[in-house]
């Protein structure tokens, strides 16, 4: 039962866009609050409450480097989210792979249309100024 609780946890916390996006951002490295701000165009104090349920839940670990705090993402939460949806893969992999089998036999059957190249457009002839004099 405390299983199901943490990873109803996790689908409570990850349910906010903002925290998803928080999240995406730290999958690749760690990042300041600061950076989070600047590069999810977010006022400070909405971070900062976002990182604080997200540190709270265990899914971003941080620590301190100089005057900064620099979060990282702790995966195991999620690892636990993706344990459990594991047993339900089979329901969407089996509709993605018939998708690519018909998109691949569409392709076959109506193979895609090359395009003709485009004809090089007439360019205007440039006035040129006559010299002083010159007949029309």
């Amino acid at each position: 039962m405390a299983y199901i609780k943490r990873v109803e946890s996790v689908f409570e916390i990850i349910a906010e866009s903002n925290r998803r996006a928080i999240l995406g951002l730290l999958v690749s490295s760690q990042q300041s609050v600061g950076q989070i701000e600047r590069r999810l165009r977010m006022t400070q104090p909405t971070v900062s409450k976002h990182l604080r349920v997200l540190r709270e839940a265990g899914l971003v670990e941080s620590t301190v480097d100089a005057q900064r705090r620099l979060y990282r993402l702790n995966p195991e939460p999620l690892q636990e989210v993706d344990a459990w949806l594991a047993p339900f893969r089979h329901f969407w992999s089996a509709h993605v792979d018939a998708l690519e089998r018909h998109l691949d036999r569409m392709a076959q059957i109506n193979p895609p249309a090359k395009k003709k190249p485009k004809a090089a457009k007439a360019r205007p002839v440039p006035n040129r100024a006559r010299p002083k004099g010159a007949a029309r």
